[in-house]
């Protein structure tokens, strides 16, 4: 008889074991805890000290160890602390993956001030929308960010009081900031080598982060995440790699096997997703410093430089959206590289096809796949389906970790028996507290501690979670959540446009493709192109439609008024299955 999960998590669990649950009480809710949780993400940064001169981060030629990182975030935390930067001030970040996001994140931490990374992909007014709502005392952006937010700058800087310090960025772009605005070049604020790290003290349930969601009315919501919330996450996600190769070992042993020893080489992951998302920050790059692992970025997503980078790094964990790993296994590069190093495929953010994981058996002999299920609002880890059990449920994201309860719910809130279908809550130390500055979306999304994810999903007999749809009008394009309503009412602004719908297409390697079918007004020209530029100057490239349609007739509505989107979803699959 092979050990299960649930045998696996209660052993993992037991009172005196290092990943030991407890119930606490957490602004007045019962909440389940990791006994042996981090106070917080100070003692987390103190830490690292210890990995010395190991490589820590990794960025086309640059290399920087965690002494090296260490003694950048005191320089810049010292730096950030005389421009008047203290316990709870907010500090946007605004840049792509480099060392220096990494550093400002920490700094920030350091100082008891809440980081507020902002999403490289929002256009101006979305990035403008980001800084006001946060009420940033500092932005640190790039290049390419400071450029976006130029044309905003002053009338924002009437707004909210803001440093700027800009890293990577021209002495063209430095030079149209306006005048009145105090600025500083990253570079010159993280040389201190005689910086000492400000003494700060923090509580547990102190807000450390702000990330912002997609919003079903179209503005972006700051998800608040305390100290508590993110040192959950990491004892998460050190559980789950622990119960998972607590089950490999016994399983292949109850076959007379013998696991491969694995390296006692320092272990080396592939930063492939945004350090904006909760994946990239919360469950790659925290986990990793702690673990003393190198953590190689990229400067953006391409294979073939993937498979460059696990050979030359010798990557033993990589992974992202499912559509990144698809990438990966169709490059042509793939078989001329050697990825033997490769121990685990993690994914999530997108529905996964259990030819996937085939795949991935077939091509990565020694690594094992995973999948699991989360949302900024979970900080990450929430469920994880690892190796054998992965390969035996497929369609399913796992159980949940031991700190987070589970239930599927009807339209008023009664838990659903098994393989019932609902929406799925979550409670744990790992749900954030609500949304900043958004007292009424985070009384209807959170009640009581319980999380109410807008996913429908059913729980079987094992406990394991299946994502079936979706109860928000939503779609996930490449990990990258996108609420309808938002591109709808980009739409609904050009008067040509009488009615709109956005749904989402099913894509092999995206997940999701967005599609806008659209009621022209009668006596209005408009074209695919038109709909697409018209989008593409108000929101992020990733939201303008893939696919645009045209109906003359009216779109179709229930009795209530609501479109009909499944079955536009069904008749446009049909029109492109025709067509291929």
């Amino acid at each position: 008889m092979t050990m299960t999960v649930a045998e696996a998590t209660r052993i993992l669990t037991a009172a005196d074991s290092p990943f030991a649950v407890e119930i606490r009480d957490i602004r007045g809710i019962p909440t389940r805890c990791w006994v042996k949780a981090p106070n917080n993400l100070i003692d987390l940064l103190e830490g690292s000290k210890g990995y010395g001169d190991r490589t820590f981060l990794v960025f086309e030629d640059e290399r920087l160890t965690f002494q090296e990182h260490y003694q950048r975030v005191a320089s810049f935390a010292s730096a950030l602390q005389g421009m008047g930067v203290g316990k709870g001030d907010r500090v946007v970040i605004a840049m792509r993956n480099y060392p220096d996001w990494v550093i400002t994140f920490w700094a920030t931490v350091a100082l008891g001030a809440i980081a507020v990374p902002l999403n490289a992909w929002w256009t101006g007014p979305e990035l403008e929308y980001g800084v006001s709502d946060s009420g940033a005392k500092v932005l640190v952006l790039d290049d390419e960010r400071t450029e976006r937010l130029l044309p905003h700058m002053e009338e924002l800087f009437n707004q909210v009081n803001f440093t700027v310090i800009h890293t990577r960025t021209p002495t063209r772009v430095v030079d149209q900031i306006p005048s009145g605005i105090d600025h500083f070049e990253f570079g010159s604020l993280v040389g201190d080598l005689d910086a000492v790290m400000p003494a700060v003290e923090v509580d547990s349930d102190d807000d450390v982060t702000i990330f912002y969601t997609s919003g079903t009315t179209g503005k972006p919501k700051g998800a608040v995440a305390t100290h508590r919330n993110l040192g959950s996450n990491l004892i998460n996600a050190f559980f789950v790699a622990t119960r998972a190769g607590m089950l490999a070992k016994e399983r292949a042993e109850a076959k007379g096997l013998t696991l491969p020893e694995s390296s006692p080489a320092q272990k080396a992951y592939l930063l492939s997703v945004p350090l904006f998302h909760a994946t990239g920050c919360f469950a790659v790059m925290i986990p990793n410093m702690v673990a003393g692992a190198k953590l190689v970025m990229m400067y953006r997503w391409n294979p073939e430089r993937a498979l460059e980078l696990i050979e030359r790094e010798s990557i033993t964990s990589f992974g992202g959206v499912p559509a990144m790993v698809w990438q990966v296994l169709n490059s042509p590069d793939f078989d001329k590289r050697d990825t033997t190093s490769v121990e685990n495929i993690g994914y999530g953010g997108a529905p996964s096809a259990p030819e996937l994981v085939r795949r991935i058996k077939q091509h990565f002999p020694t690594g094992s796949p995973s999948n699991g299920y989360g949302m900024t609002e979970t900080c990450a880890i929430a469920t994880m389906n690892v190796g054998d059990d992965y390969v035996r449920k497929p369609d399913s994201a796992g159980p949940p970790v031991p700190i987070s309860e589970a239930k599927v719910v009807d339209a008023l809130g009664s838990e659903l028996p098994v393989n019932m279908p609902g929406e799925l809550w979550m409670k744990g130390a790992n749900v954030v507290r609500g949304y900043w500055n958004k007292p009424e979306a985070t009384a209807s999304t959170f009640s009581e501690g319980w999380l109410h994810t807008g996913d429908i999903a059913f729980i079987d007999e094992e406990g394991f979670i299946h994502i079936v749809d979706r109860a928000k009008d939503m779609l996930i394009r490449g990990g990258e959540n996108i609420y309808s309503v938002e591109i709808e009412s980009a739409i609904f602004e050009n008067p040509a446009v009488a009615d709109v719908a956005v749904i989402g297409i099913p894509d092999l390697v995206l997940g999701e493709e967005v599609c806008a079918i659209v009621q022209r007004r009668a006596g209005f020209e408009l074209s695919e192109d038109e709909v697409r530029s018209h989008v593409a100057e108000r929101l992020a490239n990733f939201k303008v439609p893939k696919y645009v349609y045209f109906r003359d007739d009216e779109l179709p509505r229930n009795a209530a008024g609501k479109i009909l989107k499944r079955q536009l979803r069904d008749e446009v699959i049909d029109i492109e299955v025709n067509k291929a």
